[in-house]
């Protein structure tokens, strides 16, 4: 079966054919492809087709599409048995590995670590456990950040600056939604209100250590740390997400760049997922001791989950990080510099008036003439030059996250052969950005 036939048939058995909304094409229109295969820096669909792949699992597939080196600790782990329901020594091999890795500045934030299922449930067992050891309720988000599809997340700013969220999504009550105040994003005077008028409420500020699911938009340089420090003042927790950064940007997530090129600062828990389970369902939370051990069985704060620490996906994404070196990320760093630059070459030829938004090896392009703050001014741009450019590329062979909002992700395997197969096919697809119309 082809795509389109696969696509028909899926939408009659799974809602709107498509385990993820992302992948249903919805704001670049066409026939989702369906993939079937997946090697280095290629993904290969239902049709036969071969793509240079800038999804990359978004995000986990670090080293490359079924590393040989992970695909064997995979194999030898299911060998072993696929789920124990127990615990294995390789959860603590993970957890320790994790707590060395995430250290800069003389900081090392992660004591103790709980493994979970995805990024979803990492941040919304944090957002419990923030409220467990704090007693307060609510909790503070920026626009357009993505922490997953939890309740109390899927909420919207409401018309004025601290009133409290509205539901973002049908099925989400406004009493949950009610106990999320929603910000703007790199606005500390926004943030320093709220807490004058609600700090004593407040359990925790949740953040995504650099935006990177309304397009990329990296926090102002010192932003973090300050909002660490406010947050701290009023005795609010901080969650910092690095769900989509952690791992990826550098061997301490996006926090250790930031703390390398300015003033240190010490979140209080964080979420990890994405390449910390190396493409398998495995996500993570840590921080202080003090804080971790309010979870059960050690405290009140109940979380539990029957594929916790899965050992397939704890082999995965053990195999990933011991392999994520810092000529890995070298590779990492050039490859998105050769390639966000390229592209952009290409939009300033045709008179394409973008920015090119970066946060370490992550990049994505705005529409615009000026570079975005916050949710408002991302939301502003041409975003309809993106599909005909999309859809340029995907004809030639390149596969691109199917929405403006997403970052792009390359490997440690997107070598100059590779981005070479990109950049011949980027003047015909600048030219359908140019060209393209409002709709």
């Amino acid at each position: 079966m082809n795509n389109d036939e696969l696509f028909a048939r899926a939408k009659e058995s799974i809602p709107g054919g498509v385990n993820s909304p992302v992948r249903a094409f919805g704001s670049v229109g066409g026939t989702p492809r369906f993939l079937v295969k997946a090697s280095g820096a290629y993904v290969t669909d239902a049709d036969g087709a071969e793509y240079v792949d800038l999804v990359g699992s978004w995000g986990p597939a670090i080293l490359g599409h079924a590393q040989p080196d992970v695909v064997r600790a995979v194999q030898d782990a299911a060998a072993l048995g696929l789920s124990f329901g127990a615990s294995t020594p390789a959860e603590t091999e993970l957890a320790e590995l994790v707590k060395s890795r995430v250290v800069a500045g003389g900081i090392a934030p992660i004591e103790k670590l709980r493994l979970v299922s995805t990024g979803t449930e990492a941040t919304m067992t944090a957002i419990r456990l923030a409220r467990g050891y704090t007693g307060r309720d609510l909790l503070v988000k920026f626009a357009g950040h993505y922490h997953g599809h939890s309740d109390g997340l899927l909420a919207q700013a409401g018309s004025g600056l601290a009133t409290l969220a509205l539901p973002g999504s049908a099925g989400v009550t406004e009493a949950t939604a009610g106990q999320t105040l929603v910000l703007p994003y790199n606005d500390l005077d926004a943030l320093r209100v709220v807490f004058e008028e609600r700090g004593d409420q407040i359990a925790a500020v949740i953040t995504e250590s650099a935006a990177a699911n309304m397009g990329v938009l990296a926090p102002l340089p010192g932003f973090n740390a300050a909002l660490v420090d406010l947050a701290h003042q009023y005795g609010a927790l901080v969650i910092l997400d690095e769900v989509l950064t952690g791992f990826r940007v550098s061997a301490a997530g996006y926090w250790g760049l930031s703390v390398s090129d300015g003033p240190a600062y010490q979140p209080d828990l964080f979420t990890f997922g994405k390449v910390i389970g190396g493409g398998m369902p495995l996500a993570a939370l840590g921080g202080r001791a003090e804080i971790m051990d309010y979870l059960a069985p050690a405290g009140p704060v109940y979380q539990a989950g029957t594929l916790s620490g899965n050992p397939v996906a704890v082999a995965a994404g053990i195999a990933t990080l011991e392999r994520a070196t810092p000529d890995v990320y070298a590779r990492l760093d050039a490859a998105s510099v050769t390639l966000s630059n390229a592209v952009s070459d290409a939009f300033t030829r045709e008179g394409v008036a973008h920015v090119v938004q970066r946060a370490g090896n992550l990049f994505s392009f705005v529409f615009a003439d000026d570079a975005p703050l916050n949710y408002v001014d991302v939301q502003a741009q041409d975003a309809w030059r993106y599909a005909p450019f999309f859809h340029a590329m995907l004809d030639g062979g390149v596969s691109l996250p199917p929405s403006v909002f997403e970052a792009w992700f390359v490997s440690a395997v997107h070598d100059d052969a590779v981005l070479g197969r990109i950049i011949e096919v980027l003047p015909a697809a600048a030219r359908a950005a140019a060209a393209a119309k409002p709709v």
